[in-house]
């Protein structure tokens, strides 16, 4: 066994442990390294701001190149800190107005070709022959048959006298199905990362793992 000598991996089982300790009770340590990892996140997106989106996408076009078309986006930037004041803060409804319907009008035909066309094409069933083998057949079988049955469900099985059938059934079922498989890939992504945690502490810091 052999710890590491590193003081960087030494800050880093520090902290670590540091968030281990919310496992006992809610302690001043484990708020400190809280407020910590806050603050180093801020910072780091910050810096990633400044120099990948505000330097060459206003400082340089207007400042260096002198485009004054790039004015407009700087004067709706500085707009965002008109919240700072109450008496101001009705300003910043500008700058909103232009991120939100920028971004809608951006996003809406990426959203409807990905969810919307992709989702309705991924859903239709072909012939047995459209498919390369048995087993993709029956898959896409399984998905057409659990489609149809939970929109069944959500259209047609309203108020307390719900009709219980074989159709209304297997769409509860699908959608168990969904939450439970979105559970269990929540949990296993978060036992990895403990794994990740513990081998670091007892493979990089005290060395007993090899």
């Amino acid at each position: 066994m052999a710890i590491s000598s590193s003081i960087w991996v030494w800050i880093a089982a520090f902290l670590t442990l540091a968030v281990f300790s919310f496992l006992y009770k809610d302690n001043i340590i484990y708020k400190m390294v809280e407020a910590l990892f806050v603050g180093v996140s801020a910072g780091y997106s910050i810096v990633i701001i400044l120099k990948h989106s505000f330097v060459p996408n206003i400082w340089k076009p207007l400042f260096v190149s002198h485009n004054l078309l790039y004015l407009i986006p700087f004067l709706l930037g500085l707009l965002f800190f008109a919240m700072l004041s109450r008496k101001t803060a009705y300003l910043t409804h500008i700058p909103f107005a232009f991120l939100i319907g920028s971004g809608a009008g951006f996003a809406l035909p990426l959203v409807f070709q990905t969810n919307v066309m992709a989702q309705v094409k991924g859903t239709m069933l072909f012939a047995p022959s459209h498919y390369p083998s048995l087993g993709a057949f029956i898959n896409a079988l399984i998905i057409f048959i659990g489609v149809l049955t939970v929109l069944f469900y959500f259209f047609f099985s309203r108020g307390e006298k719900t009709n219980r059938g074989i159709i209304v059934k297997t769409g509860i079922a699908f959608i168990m199905i969904g939450f439970g498989a979105s559970f269990g890939y929540t949990v296993m992504a978060r036992l990895s990362l403990l794994v990740g945690r513990l081998y670091f502490l007892f493979g990089t810091w005290l060395g007993i793992l090899h």
